[in-house]
């Protein structure tokens, strides 16, 4: 382990009012796993949660890389609060780590899309949402928070599906500390071509960068957003990595209105440099929907000829959160209740 190459453990304090208390903390359905956690559908005294588990690392080296990734992501989540950033709740360190927040229902924006699949978004629909990701970013960036890792699958819709929340901040960075960062952070086909060394793209390499990484990873999430394709379709990820960084290749901005082609070719200058600010991007997505006239209202029709018919009922809604996960992020899971008894969280830990 290079010495510097995080902070200890004993840099980071949680601040008492964010310690969740284990007993009253109780773990459902998986509802999402990565390298370096699970996410699991919970509640924490009756505020249905998402509940984050962090692996703990299988040597000493790598168990006090983690928690000190664990602190930092929990420091950078207590500081921000933004109604496009999931809300955070809370953390415990003992017995293990886990990272408490709101829990957003409306699934991750890459599963939307692929739903969607091969429809495209509607114009403002797809615009209204990269808002809500410019806005959470400049929040982040205004902390001088990095998030490194901007893909849809880091970004969650609302249970009405009409705004996004930007989620996961374990890979994020305080600019201050870029000099330490290593290259392999983020998602080769999102990540920024500076982010590569310029020989290789060897893992671990260090080199130094800014928030400007953000701003071209948002140019990708956007081309999606408009087009509802992979991008750099046809490549692997190390293909399009290599593509961007060495060859400087896009995706076509063609097709699409100029104010819209101007905006992605900016943020994905391959000068980070001349990149725009989160608060430019902001200004001029507002100044596109501005332009674009707003639908003709359209009459509902009539359900019935005479005016006194009775209505149906509403149709039963449901609070369940379980109803509403697909099928396969419940496997694993014996009972979709949650089993709430005095044992709280590591009760659940043998169906987990």
């Amino acid at each position: 382990m290079e010495a510097g190459s995080f902070h200890s453990v004993e840099d980071f304090r949680l601040d008492p009012k964010w310690l969740i208390d284990p007993k009253h903390l109780f773990v459902g359905p998986r509802i999402g796993e990565g390298a370096h956690a699970k996410v699991y559908e919970g509640k924490y005294r009756n505020q249905n949660v998402a509940v984050k588990i962090l692996h703990k690392g299988d040597t000493p080296e790598e168990a006090l890389k983690k928690e000190a990734s664990f602190m930092r992501e929990v420091n950078m989540l207590s500081r921000v609060q933004h109604k496009n950033l999931v809300k955070f709740i809370g953390a415990c360190k003992e017995p293990v780590m886990v990272v408490v927040t709101e829990l957003v229902l409306g699934g991750t924006l890459r599963k939307h899309l692929l739903n969607l699949r091969p429809r495209t978004l509607d114009r403002r629909v797809a615009i209204g949402f990269a808002l809500d990701i410019a806005r959470a970013m400049e929040c982040l960036h205004s902390h001088g928070i990095i998030h490194r890792d901007l893909k849809p699958e880091n970004m969650l819709l609302t249970a009405d599906q009409r705004s996004v929340k930007l989620a996961d901040l374990g890979l994020a960075r305080e600019e201050t500390l870029t000099e330490m960062m290593t290259a392999e952070t983020g998602t080769y086909r999102w990540m920024a071509p500076e982010l590569y060394s310029t020989v290789t793209l060897r893992q671990g390499e260090k080199k130094h960068y800014n928030h400007k990484v953000d701003v071209y990873s948002f140019a990708i999430v956007l081309w999606e957003l408009l087009h509802n394709k992979l991008p750099f379709e046809g490549m692997s990820n190390l293909q399009a990595a290599y593509a961007a960084a060495f060859k400087n290749v896009r995706p076509s901005a063609e097709n699409l209105p100029d104010e819209l082609a101007v905006i992605l070719t900016a943020c994905w200058k391959e000068d980070p440099n001349s990149r725009p600010n989160f608060g430019q991007i902001v200004q001029m997505l507002l100044h596109y929907l501005s332009s674009i006239s707003p639908p003709e209202p359209v009459a509902p029709p009539r359900l019935f000829g005479h005016e006194n018919a009775i209505l149906p009922p509403d149709s039963p809604g449901t609070s369940s959160m379980v109803a509403i996960l697909p099928r396969e992020d419940m496997r694993g899971t014996p009972n979709s209740n949650f089993e709430c008894n005095e044992k709280g969280l590591f009760s659940c830990f043998n169906c987990c």
